[in-house]
């Protein structure tokens, strides 16, 4: 008997989840409804800025041409779902339609965080999280007029990135005393400065934005900062973080975590047996992750849970990541434990060029995790001696020659 699954977002989180589900189940037990927020289906959001450098909309397509023609899967874009009915188990979209539903996963993502400063709704005030979004950020852009970016993690960086490409000179604005706060610690930072520095960025960090200012025509004049700073802008980009999407009305109402998102076990089930979550908008244990690689490791647990298949408890420990930005190498891999926990750090530099740091079990000796900055060893090569005592040659991994 053909049962239907019903997803409620097409993201890289929700698209994965459906790519697995189709592995795993050709006999075609399940018929999966996809209802997607935008027109377009999945695209990789991470690599938004290279759409803003013009690559296009195919070449940030997720799908495959075989999804789109799989008879087992019916996928509506523009058709967001906008009620879930639990007694009847249900889904309404935004036109009326009602779906019923044997099992329901919930992937609604994240939404930008703006934060509440006065002129935030100001013309020229954009956020980088959609390709729509891209497309009206883009069309605003003025080669060599300056740009404030706020927020300096790694939306902030990379939407400065893109329009330094586009030929702006952006600022970037961080209330942390340095960029990529959640990832990095001061030194590690200190080595991705260095090359956003080189570029032609301009850093403003530990401040804050007082108010976003509007000239004659009500559009963006100039930013001013807590510091008493002002940067003379016509564009500013909001990239100051993402909050789950959790506003889906759900009747009755699924319990949500105590900084937001659908609340869900390790294996990303809510209190409906029927339910699921995953990715930005599954607060997992009540932490939401913000990366796409726990979200897509969510996805790959759900989808076998609803195929029979062995699954493993989502463990949210490791948020191991490789990125590239400013042209510097940066990377975590392992656990990063809290500050004053039973953990040693051990720290491995070369000026402000290249930068590592461990941690070590202080009971046992054994390697929990680290960073990595600038020109390093990769973290391929260190992941498999987590949760062992650190090899011999531990500082040539980190710094080779």
């Amino acid at each position: 008997m053909t049962r239907t699954l019903v997803v409620i977002g097409h993201g890289m989180t929700g698209h994965r989840l459906v790519d697995t589900v189709r592995d795993l189940d050709p006999a075609g037990h399940w018929r999966v409804v996809v209802l997607a927020e935008e027109r377009d289906p999945a695209y990789d959001r991470v690599r938004l800025s290279a759409y803003l450098e013009g690559h296009s909309r195919t070449e940030l397509s997720l799908v495959e041409p075989d999804f789109l023609t799989d008879p087992r899967v019916d996928l509506y874009t523009a058709r967001p779902a906008v009620h879930v009915d639990r007694k009847t188990r249900t889904v309404r979209t935004a036109d009326g339609d009602e779906i019923g539903y044997d099992a329901l996963v919930l992937a609604t993502g994240s939404r930008p965080f703006v934060p509440p400063v006065p002129g935030r709704e100001l013309r020229n005030c954009f956020v980088q999280r959609t390709l729509d979004d891209v497309d009206a950020l883009r069309a605003a852009v003025r080669g060599g007029q300056p740009a404030v970016v706020i927020g300096g993690g790694l939306l902030g960086i990379e939407a400065a990135h893109g329009l330094r490409l586009l030929g702006m000179q952006p600022h970037i604005v961080e209330f942390a005393p340095h960029l990529m706060p959640t990832q990095l610690d001061a030194d590690a930072a200190r080595v991705l400065q260095r090359g956003a520095t080189a570029l032609g960025l301009r850093l403003h960090c530990g401040t804050a934005v007082t108010s976003v200012d509007a000239g004659p025509d009500d559009a963006v004049r100039s930013v001013t900062l807590a510091n008493g700073t002002v940067l003379d802008t016509d564009l500013v980009v909001f990239a100051a973080g993402i909050r789950p999407r959790d506003d889906l009305a759900v009747t009755p109402d699924l319990e949500r975590g105590e900084r937001g998102g659908f609340l869900v076990d390790a294996y990303c089930r809510t209190a409906d047996e029927h339910i699921w979550a995953v990715g930005e908008c599954a607060a997992v244990l009540g932490r939401c992750h913000g990366l796409i690689a726990p979200g897509y490791r969510m996805a790959e647990s759900v989808a076998r849970q609803l195929t029979d298949h062995p699954a493993e408890p989502f463990d949210g420990t490791d948020t191991s990541t490789t990125l590239k930005l400013l042209g510097v190498h940066v990377a975590t891999f392992g656990t990063m434990p809290v500050r004053d926990s039973q953990a040693v750090e051990v720290t491995f530099a070369e000026g402000t060029t290249r930068y590592a740091k461990v941690f070590l079990q202080t009971s046992t000796g054994t390697l929990l995790g680290g960073i990595l900055a600038g020109k390093t060893g990769s973290r391929t090569e260190l992941t498999p001696h987590v949760g062992r005592r650190p090899p011999a040659d531990l500082e040539q991994l980190l710094l080779p020659d």
